[in-house]
């Protein structure tokens, strides 16, 4: 990424009031209406805009995001869009939406439904809303600062187990030679320890399980803001823990160690 991506600096901080059901509203909005065309579109014939050796941009990326920057900024047109597929609206403005409109465009690509579309909202700095949308699944997430997390309107919390043994642990980690090298000895490290490893290939939904208790931890050396701006502020809200870091060479992109309240993932 380069410096048209450069951000302030992020604080996950807890607030005491909930003032935010007008934007939190918007962004169920949005990604509902982002979840019915994927939907639609989901095991057809799909254009493909960029093509690497690890990785697939398609075509309804840009019009997920597309679809989800008009419904937002009709609605806030002095707001700002920070999203994987490029940045809209008042970048200098209080306010920012932080957007990946398909976290799993591989998964979607080869027909595994295993997706979903991330929103977080940040004022000044300060994430304050998060959601995550599974459509396939009809799961909703939605967390506003100083509120309860909810998994399609039911309180959620993050994994009360204690024992390392008994963990299922999501290890992410992309095919650069960068990655590759941090997260193999990682990976063969926890294994031996955990009940189970997965590499489930969406960073937002892992984040979301962990915040639901579904898995124990979710590691990974290399990822965007977009994918992870919402689900760690799930996490925190549902009682687990987040290390999150930008790099030292690229302050857009940072590792994180996401995990429930009783087991110390940071420390291995």
């Amino acid at each position: 990424m380069g410096g048209e991506f450069d951000s302030p600096p992020i604080f996950f901080v807890h607030l005491k009031s909930n003032p935010m059901t007008e934007f939190l509203k918007t962004a169920i909005d949005a990604v509902h209406e982002a979840g019915k065309l994927q939907r639609q579109h989901f095991g057809k014939p799909l254009n493909i805009n960029a093509a690497e050796s690890h990785d697939i941009k398609l075509e309804l990326d840009v019009q997920s995001q597309e679809l989800i920057t008009r419904i937002i900024l009709e609605r806030y047109p002095d707001h700002a869009i920070y999203g994987e597929e490029g940045l809209t609206g008042n970048q200098a403005g209080e306010f920012q939406w932080i957007v990946d409109p398909i976290d799993g465009t591989v998964n979607y690509y080869y027909g595994l439904p295993h997706f979903c579309i991330s929103i977080a909202l940040r004022r000044n700095g300060v994430i304050i809303l998060g959601v995550i949308y599974d459509p396939m699944r009809d799961e909703l997430w939605s967390v506003e600062k100083g509120g309860a997390p909810t998994l399609n309107g039911v309180p959620c919390v993050a994994s009360q187990r204690d024992q390392l043994s008994e963990a299922i642990v999501s290890i992410g980690f992309s095919k650069s030679t960068e990655a590759i090298r941090s997260g193999l000895p990682l990976l063969e490290k926890i294994a031996y320890q955990v009940r189970k490893c997965r590499m489930l290939g969406s960073a937002a939904l892992d984040l979301a399980y962990v915040a639901t208790g579904r898995m124990d931890a979710y590691i990974e050396s290399s990822i965007s803001l977009w994918d992870v701006a919402a689900g760690v502020l799930l996490v925190e809200a549902a009682g687990g823990r987040v290390e999150l870091k930008p790099h030292l060479d690229n302050p857009n992109q940072f590792s994180i160690v996401a995990c429930g309240g009783k087991i110390d993932f940071m420390a291995l």
